[in-house]
């Protein structure tokens, strides 16, 4: 876990706000443009794999070249001190899974679902778009 206060690059770490496969992420100010991000970083061992820092730099550059509503804007791939991170959107509110798991199944529930699952598409597989 890197401690609030610790800078990366030209972002200061503010607080853990959550983890997944890939690493962590953390609730960030950007000092120069004065504006909360999130920095996804990458843990020192998974950046020691080529073929996962590979993916980590695809993900990213995959979700650059987007523009949807459902997808976090991009701001930059970075490393700082050998530790390499996604800077992008942040974005308050609930998680996807906490919309999903804080009421009973229900049509707003399946809505969110739906939009969020379209922009995955988008992301992950292009071609398919066009049959949603």
């Amino acid at each position: 876990m890197i401690a609030p206060e610790t800078r990366l690059g030209r972002y200061e770490i503010r607080a853990k706000i959550g983890a997944g496969g890939m690493g962590e992420v953390y609730l960030a100010e950007d000092l120069q443009l004065h504006r909360r991000v999130a920095l996804k970083v990458l843990p020192p061992d998974v950046a020691a794999n080529s073929d996962r820092m590979r993916r980590f730099k695809q993900e990213a550059q995959a979700a650059a070249a987007l523009n949807h509503p459902n997808i976090a804007h991009i701001y930059e791939i970075g490393e700082s001190g050998g530790t390499n991170f996604i800077a992008m959107e942040f974005v308050d509110g609930q998680t996807l899974r906490e919309a999903i798991f804080s009421q009973p199944i229900c049509r707003s529930c399946c809505d969110i679902y739906n939009t969020s699952r379209k922009g995955w598409l988008k992301l992950t597989r292009p071609a398919l778009c066009i049959a949603i």
